[in-house]
């Protein structure tokens, strides 16, 4: 099982990025697919989820109205688009396949993608 996190960068507080990660190993349809962040010194966290046809979604609070996730089946790969990105949302982001109807994560995880946000 493969996940490879890409699009992360250096931003400016207010600034926007899209977040890209491609998927294998597993059939990527049956699976609702999430993005998690890690900061420094803290514990991963849950950021989005999206359900595997991509007809529902679900955001943390911190992140609503200004991050969207999406998803295309053809192409294994699951989006974030970030925008009006904040200090706070400094971060390795990863995503992962995730059990069922459930925000827990399998335990594949990739590299991830260091997004940075400067004040």
């Amino acid at each position: 099982v493969q996940l490879q996190a890409s699009g992360g960068g250096l931003v400016q507080a207010g600034g926007s990025l899209r977040l890209s990660c491609a998927a294998s190993g597993l059939t990527f349809s049956n699976y609702a697919m999430g993005w998690f962040r890690q900061a420094p010194g803290k514990e991963r966290e849950f950021v989005a989820r999206v359900h595997w046809s991509g007809s529902s979604t679900y955001y943390t609070d911190s992140v609503k109205g200004r991050f969207t996730i999406s998803r295309d089946n053809a192409k294994n790969t699951v989006y974030l688009q970030m925008n009006s990105l904040r200090p706070e949302d400094m971060a390795v982001y990863s995503c992962a396949y995730l059990y069922g109807s459930t925000l827990k994560p399998l335990n594949y995880w990739g590299q991830g993608t260091l997004v940075t946000v400067s004040s």
